[in-house]
């Protein structure tokens, strides 16, 4: 049997730097603003089949936003978060799911929690139109069996730029999870996540 081709040095630095970021072994992208990035990155680092949860700014024109500048309400930025994730183990119609039955409530408008202002709206940002199209029919379908006691008003936008927030706040929860702020308002997200979706729930 014939070994093997091996490529060149400089041909497979170009096959990787030519390979969609995100797109590696069949992996997409979503994102979604849901409040306070801190809790939402949290629940889905806890999802089987997510390999990275990144927090950041997304929705506005303004580009490279500090958080300083997305807290004063005028830049159109809402905190959000964009995941990576494998789809032959979660779907996104999972991660739909998990996001409106678990990261935020999509009932409260401006508003999650004790977080009031435009930068902490809820946004479902679709990649594309099957994920447009998914989203809306899941929108539609939750509306119809009324599944909250009051109208959706989570947003759907295509795709906009993502600005990844500061350091500080990457894997805030993770690392401060007995800080009042997260004892209150986002470990029991991560308890419904391991409640209603025990088989994709990870440690």
């Amino acid at each position: 049997m014939r070994p093997a081709p091996v490529l060149s040095g400089m041909l497979l630095a170009l096959v990787v730097a030519t390979t969609p970021a995100g797109r590696e072994h069949n992996e997409e992208t979503a994102a979604f603003a849901g409040g306070c990035f801190w809790g939402v990155q949290w629940v889905f680092e806890h999802v089987k089949g997510v390999t990275s949860v990144v927090s950041g700014y997304s929705g506005g024109p303004l580009r490279n936003p500090t958080y300083e500048q997305v807290g004063t309400g005028t830049t159109g930025h809402a905190e959000s978060v964009r995941i990576v994730f494998d789809p032959a183990i979660v779907s996104y119609r999972q991660l739909l799911e998990i996001f409106f039955l678990v990261a935020h409530d999509p009932t409260t408008l401006d508003r999650q929690g004790p977080d009031v202002g435009s930068d902490y709206r809820a946004i479902v940002f679709a990649q594309d139109t099957g994920q447009r199209r998914t989203v809306t029919e899941y929108i539609a379908e939750l509306t119809a069996r009324r599944a909250f006691s009051q109208p959706i008003v989570t947003e759907v936008r295509d795709a906009q730029p993502f600005y990844r927030a500061e350091e500080y706040h990457q894997r805030y929860a993770a690392r401060h999870p007995d800080e009042p702020y997260i004892v209150i308002n986002d470990a029991p997200k991560v308890m419904r996540l391991q409640q209603l979706y025990p088989a994709l729930y990870r440690r």
